[in-house]
């Protein structure tokens, strides 16, 4: 997301009420942020996200009725640009991989400080990922632990070496910014290459294809 003067739209997903209402009026005391929906289970979050297209969404994993997980990949379908960023209280590391495989762009802990969160929001709508520091190990060891393969030669062959160093830039977590300034690259280019690799990868978003090159191992 390109710098405007207008707020980042977030949408929560979350079925406790008090929850949302806190994180609300967090967000409601800083201008740059404009909560423009709420839901309290993944049918309706998906109604909402379909309607209001918001830049953010703060999404819980676990829900009665339809998963997290399970809204976030519909929700992708209908709001491809919109960063997606779970918001749970769940430390397991399965939870994280599931969640970063199918298409989310953060992962972030219920007790995280007010700070770090405002951040976090920020840092996802320029199109960054966002994974708990408490998380990060845990994301790491599992990918470790899996059996590592190499990534089919017809799927990397699509790559241009351009691409390939694009993969390579987001399997480091980079952003569109840090990637033109390292590469010597418009952002816009770099953008325009992010998109290209996705496709070409059949990927849904900038974090699947850093899980990707780590467990093919091309970081």
């Amino acid at each position: 997301m390109e710098t405007t003067d207008q707020p980042i739209r977030v949408l929560l997903v979350d079925d406790h009420s008090l929850f949302r209402s806190g994180i609300r009026s967090l967000l409601q005391r800083h201008a740059e942020f404009a909560v423009v929906g709420e839901a309290a289970d993944g049918v309706e979050g998906i109604k909402r996200a379909r309607q209001l297209q918001p830049d953010v969404v703060l999404l819980d994993l676990n829900m009665p009725g339809m998963s997290g997980v399970e809204t976030l990949q519909l929700m992708k379908q209908d709001c491809p640009e919109a960063a997606i960023v779970m918001l749970t209280v769940s430390e397991e590391a399965q939870d994280l991989g599931t969640a970063l495989r199918a298409g989310a762009s953060g992962y972030l802990i219920k007790n995280i400080d007010t700070d770090y969160l405002l951040r976090a929001i920020r840092r996802a709508a320029a199109g960054e990922t966002v994974v708990a520091e408490a998380m990060t190990g845990k994301l790491v060891a599992q990918l470790q632990a899996g059996t590592a393969a190499e990534a089919p030669a017809s799927e990397l062959d699509k790559l241009t070496p351009r691409e390939r160093e694009i993969l390579d830039c987001l399997a480091r977590g980079e952003s569109n910014k840090s990637i033109a300034r390292n590469l010597d690259l418009a952002e816009s280019t770099v953008k325009i290459h992010v998109q290209n690799v996705l496709k070409k990868l059949k990927l849904a978003s900038r974090v699947q294809a850093a899980v990707f090159a780590v467990e093919h191992r091309m970081k």
